[in-house]
C-alpha cells in the first residue's frame, strides 16, 4: 500500500513539472516574456533588437584620436568594446546621443547587431533636430 501511494505521488509531481515546463516553453515561443536589458544580463532576441544599416553607421561622427598633453602621462581612455586603450591617430567614432567614444571598427560591428550604446544603452541613431522641435513634449538626451 505504501509503495502504491509513493508511486502515485511521484507521478503527480512529475505531471505538475511537465505541465509547468510546457506552459513556460509555450509562453516563451509566443514572445510573452518581456526582457528588460537594464535589469537582465543576457542576450536579447535578435528579432526584437533594432540594428543600424552600414549607411546609417557611416553618418555617425568619426575622428582621429588625439591625446591631450595633460592626459599623456596620467590616464588613457579605452574602448568599452575591445577594452584596448585608444592610440594616437586611431579612427574613433562618437555616438551623438550619449557622447561615448569607441574604436570605429568596434562600434561599427556592434551597431550592425544592435543600435544601442554598449555602455549606457542609449539609442545610437542620429536624432533629427527638426523632429524634436515639432514635439516639445518629448525629452531627449540633450535636454536632460
Amino acid at each position: 500500500m505504501d509503495i502504491a501511494v509513493s508511486v502515485i505521488l511521484v507521478l503527480a509531481v512529475l505531471a505538475v513539472m511537465v505541465t509547468i515546463h510546457v506552459c513556460v516553453v509555450a509562453r516563451a515561443l509566443r514572445g510573452g516574456f518581456d526582457i528588460n536589458p537594464a535589469n537582465t544580463v543576457g542576450r536579447l532576441n535578435s528579432s526584437r533588437r533594432p540594428n543600424m544599416s552600414s549607411n546609417d553607421i557611416g553618418k555617425l561622427p568619426s575622428f582621429d584620436y588625439k591625446l591631450e598633453e595633460k592626459r599623456r602621462k596620467s590616464s588613457h581612455m579605452e574602448c568599452a568594446i575591445c577594452l584596448e586603450c585608444f592610440k594616437e591617430g586611431e579612427m574613433c567614432r562618437l555616438l551623438p546621443n550619449c557622447q561615448h567614444s569607441f574604436h570605429a571598427q568596434c562600434i561599427d560591428s556592434w551597431l550592425l547587431k544592435a543600435a544601442i550604446c554598449p555602455v549606457c544603452r542609449a539609442n545610437a541613431n542620429l536624432v533629427n533636430t527638426d523632429e524634436h522641435s515639432r514635439n516639445p513634449g518629448e525629452v531627449g538626451v540633450d535636454s536632460v
